[in-house]
């Protein structure tokens, strides 16, 4: 198949004809537009002329392999759905991913480029689980578990994550480790407004509109304050572990409903 010398194939389109097995290259009009204007060999993270960036809730095809490869980001969104995201990490010659545990999901890595070790447990002081990692192995890491990935090669550890349910905000981008450990710990960057945990003060209050509300119509039920105040405590919590608003209010009211929270059922009866 040869192309004019404007045109490039799009790599995150790939798609089969149904009629045949010829591969058949899909082209979106706007792409089109963009490759006969613009002659760049590369964005600065992306592949040819396409952008590596967050093409979430929307049907996606694309080369993980060579995005993986390309991407040079500590860690870049590619898709952020409701239930589950896919990340591109990028860790260097001597460095690792850091110490952490996701309580409250599964986490499934493969590695596209370089070599590490992979250390686990369900002590951060106390790792059980250890494995040496190279190209094409995948890495299986439970909720709760304690984690780090560390290179041990000569060359950027190349990576892409999955998370169910994701773990990170829409967009996200840590162009570094510094990075990611900055906006994780609250004090991120950009047009001079704080950013906790991936979204401004504002952005969380927006994304919380549905709890504020839900409480708003508790209070006018005549529930008590106290029971209110639990309850939308433990959303909050939730929430701040990865759970979508709807997700955490829903867990919550069956914790109650069940008797799994034997206090939440007494103060509602205060």
């Amino acid at each position: 198949m040869s192309y004019g010398p404007y045109l490039y194939q799009n790599p995150y389109h790939n798609n089969h004809s149904i009629y045949n097995n010829e591969r058949q290259s899909y082209w979106a009009p706007q792409e089109i537009e963009h490759a006969n204007r613009y002659h760049s060999p590369s964005p600065p993270n992306g592949i040819g002329r396409v952008p590596i960036k967050d093409y979430g809730r929307q049907p996606f095809v694309f080369d993980i392999n060579e995005a993986t490869i390309q991407n040079n980001t500590y860690r870049t969104a590619i898709w952020t759905g409701d239930h589950l995201q896919v990340t591109l990490m990028s860790i260097d010659v001597g460095d690792d991913i850091g110490l952490e545990m996701h309580p409250n999901l599964d986490q499934f890595l493969r590695v596209e480029q370089g070599q590490g070790i992979v250390r686990m447990g369900q002590n951060k002081n106390d790792f059980t689980f250890e494995a040496n990692v190279y190209d094409d192995f995948a890495i299986l890491i439970p909720a709760g578990t304690w984690h780090n990935i560390i290179n041990t090669g000569n060359v950027p550890l190349k990576m892409y994550s999955i998370y169910g349910p994701p773990n990170h905000p829409f967009g996200t981008v840590h162009p570094t480790k510094a990075d990611a450990i900055s906006a994780e710990e609250g004090y991120g960057q950009g047009n001079g407004n704080t950013v906790a945990f991936g979204k401004t003060p504002d952005e969380w209050v927006r994304y919380t509109e549905y709890l504020v509300n839900e409480g708003l119509n508790d209070v006018k039920k005549g529930i008590n304050a106290t029971h209110i105040l639990q309850e939308f405590i433990l959303m909050g919590v939730l929430v701040g572990k990865g759970y979508s608003p709807e997700k955490a209010y829903e867990v919550v009211e069956e914790w109650e409903r069940s008797g799994e929270s034997k206090l939440l059922k007494q103060s509602k009866k205060m």
